[in-house]
Parts: structure tokens; sequence; C-alpha cells
């Protein structure tokens, strides 16, 4: 009865069209970019071949220098994004249990998440100087309001019947929290947790060109600086690989992970 229940399997060749779709139509964008750059006839410094954009990534690897700037980026990222996240979840909580505290700092809170992080880097250069130090601020500053506003939103929106249960059969307020307030936000929370990663990686780039010597984003930089467009297209490559395996060995495992921890995700098998 189990056997007759379960999905089917999926045919081998059913799960490897898709990506071979995809990887077809990224082939077919090649050959026509490579087949127009004798037709547009412009300079390499205005456009570029695919074969000089994988000639310059060869050389940058060789020499070792696109390995080196990828982990300076990904240490920068990671730093930033798990202070942030810590410190907008724990005052989001703090601020959130508390209704004074809550009417009293929205209005701040809102008006600080609505500043892009692009208007506090030059600020953060002006206070602290070019370096890891302005960087590691601005990536936090970048995370922390989005984590801080939608955990926020998540404590002030858990049903307060399910907070009185809880009180009513003799739960402290430890328990209260951890059983019903954080289970409750926790969607909220992943929200936050998103959108400030995907801020923090676009901020990360812009303050590495105007603040690093080192990284993807100075990458991008320098290789405009010095009319290297091939190197400036590595790089932007390189940024939008990066992000793709960030959001899909970070950011997705940690949802999956949270949300069917706490019950908010059934799985197909176990519905039927």
């Amino acid at each position: 009865m189990a056997g007759s229940l379960a999905a089917p399997a999926v045919p081998l060749r059913r799960r490897l069209e898709r990506p071979a779709k995809g990887a077809l139509g990224i082939l077919l964008f090649l050959l026509a970019w490579q087949v127009s750059v004798p037709l547009v006839g412009l300079e390499p410094y205005f456009y570029p071949a695919p074969s000089d954009v994988a000639a310059a990534f060869a050389d940058l690897v060789r020499k070792g220098i696109l390995p080196v700037y990828v982990i300076d980026s990904l240490e920068r990222y990671a730093v930033g994004v798990a202070i942030g996240t810590f410190a907008g979840i724990v005052l989001g909580v703090l601020i959130g249990l508390s209704a004074t505290a809550s009417r009293l700092l929205s209005p701040t809170i809102n008006f600080l998440f609505a500043i892009v992080e692009v208007a506090w880097i030059p600020i953060f250069v002006i206070w602290w100087g070019y370096g890891y130090k302005t960087i590691l601020i601005a990536l936090t500053y970048v995370v922390f309001f989005p984590v801080l506003y939608n955990t926020l939103v998540g404590v002030r929106t858990v049903p307060q019947p399910l907070i009185n249960a809880v009180r009513v059969l003799g739960g402290s307020r430890r328990q209260v929290l951890a059983n019903v307030v954080l289970p409750a936000a926790l969607p909220s929370i992943i929200t936050g947790l998103r959108v400030g990663a995907g801020f923090a990686f676009r901020g990360l780039i812009f303050a590495e060109i105007v603040a690093a010597k080192t990284g993807l984003g100075y990458l991008i930089f320098e290789g405009a600086q010095t009319q290297q467009t091939a190197r400036t297209i590595v790089g932007m490559i390189s940024v939008g690989l990066l992000w793709l395996l960030i959001d899909r060995f970070y950011l997705k495992p940690v949802e999956r992970a949270t949300v069917e921890r706490w019950g908010l995700v059934i799985e197909a098998d176990q519905r039927t």
C-alpha cells in the first residue's frame, strides 16, 4: 500500500532536460556574442569577445589574483552578514516584546531601513577611511535593518491568544519566547535574512569599488580604470556566479532547515 502511494521516480532524461536546455541557451548566447564582435567592429576595450574574456579569466587564475579576490569578498560578506543578522534578530526580539519600545522606535527603524547602503558608504569612508573596517560596517548596516525590521514585525504579529494559552498553562517567559514567539516570527525573520543578504551582496561590490584594494568589486573597477574591459566582465560574471552559489548552498538550505524545523512546511509524503 505504501509503495502504491509513493511518488513515481522521475526518469533521468526528464531530470537532465532542464539543465541541458539551460546550457544550450548559454552556448547560443555565447555564440551570438562571438559572431557579433567582427560585425560590430569595435575595439576590445569597448566590446570584448567571449574569447577575450576567457583569456582574461585564465590569466587572472594563473596569476592567483581571482582566487584571492573571491576569498576576500566572501570573507567580508560572511562576517558582515553574521554580525548584522545576529544584532538584528536580538534587538528585533527585544524591541518587539515591548509595545512601548516598538511604538517609540519603529518610526526611526523604518526611516533608516529606507536609506540605501550606497548613501552611507561615502560617509563611512569619511569617518573610518578606506579599508576593511568601512566595508564591514557598511555590510553590517545593510543586513542589520532588514533583519531588525522583519524580526520586529514577526514578533509583534504573533497572535496574542497563543501567548496567553502558554501563560495560562504555566509557561515561563523563556518558554513563551522559545515555543511561541520565535516559531511564529520565524518566516518573517527568514524573509529579513534573505533581503538583508541580497542587499549586502550588492553593498559589498559597491563598497569594494569605493574602499578596497582587493575583492571582486575592486576587480571590476580596476578593469574599467585600466581599460581592461575583459577583466571587468570576468569580475561581473564572478559576482553573478558567487551570488548563485550563496543562494543555492546557504540561503535556501537555511530557509528549508528552519521552516521545516518548526513544522511550517509539510512534505508531500506526509500529506498522504
